[in-house]
């Protein structure tokens, strides 16, 4: 049997505008359409046509300086990709336990350049409830899944990334100023779990802890989250042994080992020792 050469269609705009979708990937912040023409070689007017027509279709976004970001048409594709990454199914069983145990709405994040993306959620059962949805961002500054993997990121990239914030006030609770973002987290890594107390969202309070790859990296979170009639401050402190548990669970089938000296390595397995359940 003659066997045919695969044929190959090349379709040289669909090529160029998805390049230019993988410079922006690349990029640590915005670029400007000079900048883009710049890496990509391409002319400054073809470039504008390529940006406009990718913002029309909301796969970027143009800041009021004229940079251009990845936008929320992007989020939702990767949305559709994570939901095949492991770390979505591994983590799955450990979400379900806490969504039992807590009956309240857990999440499951992970890191997207100065955001963080909600990858899995389950909904509390409770007929007061808070509004969330798989693809959507929040920003790191003012999120408690977001304010964990800024703990535990290596200073160097840590105060690179804290450089780049944006960071606007969402709520009278939200930290202004990278001082006090500064401080905050470094509070976050010693304790090893974060809290949301109406900082981005009004009469919304959450726990987040870290989840570690293989690696030993935090690109990834899971919090418990509900409204502030049900989250006293003595109920956060409640859950955050049983966020942390299921964080170190959910980084031990990720293949996580826990390389930390003996008191962090013992407050972590400490938090992972089963307790009372909410």
């Amino acid at each position: 049997m003659k066997v045919h050469p695969k044929r190959i269609y090349s379709i040289a705009s669909l090529q160029r505008g998805l390049n230019l979708l993988t410079l922006f990937s690349k990029a640590e912040g915005g670029l400007a359409a000079t900048q883009v023409a710049k890496l990509s070689a391409l002319p400054v007017s073809t470039v504008h046509r390529f940006l406009m027509n990718l913002e029309s279709t909301g796969f970027l976004h143009c800041d009021e300086e004229g940079g251009y970001h990845l936008g929320a048409a992007c989020f939702s594709l990767g949305q559709a990709a994570l939901r095949h990454l492991d770390i979505r199914r591994l983590s799955l069983p450990y979400l379900q336990e806490l969504n039992r145990a807590t009956r309240e709405t857990v999440h499951l994040t992970v890191r997207h350049d100065l955001l963080v993306v909600y990858v899995e959620k389950l909904d509390s059962p409770e007929p007061l409830r808070i509004f969330s949805r798989i693809g959507s961002a929040v920003p790191l500054h003012c999120s408690a899944v977001g304010k964990v993997m800024l703990a535990y990121m290596p200073p160097d990239e840590q105060a690179a990334v804290l450089a780049q914030l944006e960071i606007k006030r969402r709520t009278q609770n939200t930290i202004s100023n990278v001082q006090d973002l500064h401080a905050h987290v470094q509070k976050v890594r010693r304790s090893g779990y974060a809290w949301d107390l109406e900082e981005n969202e009004p009469h919304i309070r959450c726990v987040a802890a870290p989840i570690w790859d293989h690696a030993g990296n935090v690109n990834a979170s899971l919090s418990i989250t509900g409204p502030v009639v049900r989250m006293s401050m003595a109920r956060l402190r409640q859950l955050a042994p049983l966020v942390q548990r299921a964080g170190l669970n959910i980084s031990r089938e990720l293949g996580f080992q826990l390389p930390f000296g003996p008191m962090e390595r013992a407050r972590l397995e400490a938090a992972a020792s089963p307790r009372t359940r909410m």
